[in-house]
């Protein structure tokens, strides 16, 4: 039996996401050879695969973009680097030492790299499902969802939404002129948003565009057959009600894990990986996190941010690649994209 052929790259990025595909194309303009690396079989990571038709309105010169267009931009940015993409893969080993590392997939890959860039968000991630009686038999339906992948299948529908947070508001907005009705469900009158969303909502709840439920809970699901006829809710002294409805949202959340990577004695704390804030480096030398994966003193978790992470991460990383070649920053204006 042969060894896997061994894939030679300056930089492995691990996570096709949007911060790593940002980091990619800081790597290019560096004139670094990257590769990235998924667990999914496309790029986009939780972008392409929970929200792509969810408007994003914190990305720089966009007054909204929708996940997968801002995903198919950044693929375009990097087109000129001609990236490999190792997709459907899980990165599961990882050997060697700063300058020298060995990464080994699932599927039998060998990749050698002088540094590594963890830009796996969540890690792997799944929804927190509510726990309701005969969940299962509604999940098979589609009755109950917890990512909209097309607003356009929610057309005509009457839905209810449960959860507190920017998910639960934002698909509140997005949908509202999509649904028949839409009900909002939370265990309190308070809300975690940004503040023109919740500006925006309580302007659709003014108009009758959005009923809101509070402070009540899911309490359970009526309908036969996987189909959806009412949602009940109940409020912490036992009050309930049903709500008509055939869709049921529930954004509580993701479950996450780090998967293999946890196991490469890197620092962690709950999911999230400590790194050198002006780098970006964490406990290995030599290896990076960028993204949601990443904590630091200060983080927010924002696209932008994890933009700005690559950037540095990559200018971290040149010395290592190129230990003889000094770095003159040049604005990309000046410099233009490396040939």
């Amino acid at each position: 039996m042969t060894d896997a052929p061994t894939l030679s790259t300056d930089v492995a990025i691990i996570g096709a996401g949007p911060t790593g595909l940002f980091a990619a194309f800081e790597c290019g303009m560096l004139k670094l050879d990257c590769v990235l690396l998924d667990a999914l079989d496309s790029i986009g990571g939780q972008c392409a695969a929970l929200y792509p038709e969810k408007p994003i309105y914190d990305i720089p010169a966009h007054p909204a973009i929708e996940g997968a267009a801002l995903i198919e931009a950044l693929d375009r940015q990097i087109t000129p680097f001609a990236v490999p993409r190792l997709l459907g893969r899980r990165v599961e080993g990882l050997a060697g030492h700063r300058g020298a590392f060995t990464l080994r997939t699932d599927k039998g890959d060998v990749i050698s790299t002088r540094a590594v860039i963890i830009a796996a968000g969540a890690g792997a991630f799944g929804p927190n499902r509510p726990p309701l009686a005969g969940l299962e038999g509604f999940e098979a339906t589609g009755a109950v969802q917890y990512y909209v992948r097309r607003r356009a299948d929610f057309t005509g529908t009457r839905i209810v939404i449960a959860g507190g947070g920017d998910s639960a508001i934002d698909w509140a907005l997005a949908l509202k002129d999509e649904a028949e009705k839409i009900f909002l469900v939370h265990r309190r009158d308070r809300f975690r948003a940004a503040p023109e969303s919740l500006r925006q909502f309580d302007e659709a709840v003014a108009a009758g565009r959005i009923e809101k439920i509070v402070p009540y809970q899911l309490h359970g699901l009526h309908g036969t057959d996987g189909k959806l006829e009412g949602v009940e809710v109940a409020t912490l002294d036992g009050d309930t009600r049903v709500l008509e409805a055939d869709r049921l949202l529930p954004f509580f959340g993701l479950s996450t894990d780090l998967g293999p990577i946890a196991q490469w004695g890197i620092d962690s704390i709950r999911s999230t990986i400590p790194v050198v804030p002006s780098s970006c480096e964490t406990s290995l030398p030599g290896i990076f996190a960028i993204g949601d994966v990443a904590t630091y003193p200060g983080k927010l978790k924002l696209i932008l941010q994890g933009f700005s992470e690559g950037a540095m991460a990559a200018h971290a990383i040149h010395p290592i690649v190129r230990p003889d070649t000094a770095l003159h920053f040049e604005y990309s204006t000046s410099k233009g994209v490396p040939g």
